[in-house]
């Protein structure tokens, strides 16, 4: 039976796809929510484009709703539905330590009759960062709170002088389990060919720093 994995473009739900095919659970379909008003993911900044071909090099078919804010759940159980009516087993998530956003994935998805499924979870965070480089997945850093200790990371490659790093700042989660940094993966080990993009501007917006990144053909 299929399963789905729910992605941001990171590097927490890569790896949760990638230890989920390592487990032998055949992964289909990749769920993004993104939102309408800019056609971006929240909080990472990552246009819609690139996630519909991250999905491609990840040999995934995309399952994508946009929406605001105020409707993210309605947006999320329309997902879910389809997923229903095309026979998929299970929901793989990326999440670590967060009780209160596991929880509220797992209830809905337990509702509508799916495994939930959460390959990382409870390991810490700093293993998971270094798994990530360990494991030959290359990622850049595209959004960073300009008010915690990640704010410097805009644009760097997570690599292992990177990872080093988070491990030695303070106040730190070195995943950015809080929202101090967000990332988008490019390419890697379940990757069938990398995921072409250049850097454009940075923009600063509502106490945030993002890297747009464009679709390239080169």
């Amino acid at each position: 039976m299929p399963y789905a994995i729910m992605s941001s473009g990171g590097k927490d739900s890569t790896l949760a796809l990638d230890r989920a095919r390592r487990n032998s659970l055949e992964v289909h379909y990749l769920v993004n929510i993104y939102e309408g008003s800019t056609n971006r993911v929240r909080f990472h900044g990552v246009r819609h484009e690139l996630i519909l071909k991250q999905a491609e090099c990840l040999g995934l078919k995309p399952i994508t709703r946009y929406t605001t804010p105020d409707d993210f759940e309605q947006a999320f159980a329309s997902a879910l539905d389809e997923l229903t009516e095309r026979g998929v087993e299970g929901v793989i998530f990326g999440n670590i330590h967060l009780s209160d956003v596991r929880s509220w994935y797992e209830d809905r998805v337990r509702e509508a009759g799916f495994e939930h499924v959460e390959p990382i979870w409870g390991d810490p965070p700093i293993e998971l960062a270094w798994e990530s480089v360990e494991r030959g997945y290359q990622l850049v850093v595209v959004s960073v709170d300009s008010n915690q200790g990640a704010r410097d990371l805009l644009g760097r490659e997570f690599d292992a002088d990177l990872v080093t790093e988070l491990g030695c700042t303070e106040d730190l989660d070195p995943c950015g389990e809080l929202g101090e940094y967000h990332t988008f993966v490019y390419d890697g080990p379940e990757f069938k060919y990398p995921v072409k993009f250049r850097s454009g501007e940075t923009v600063e917006f509502e106490g945030h720093r993002f890297l747009d990144l464009l679709p390239s053909d080169v």
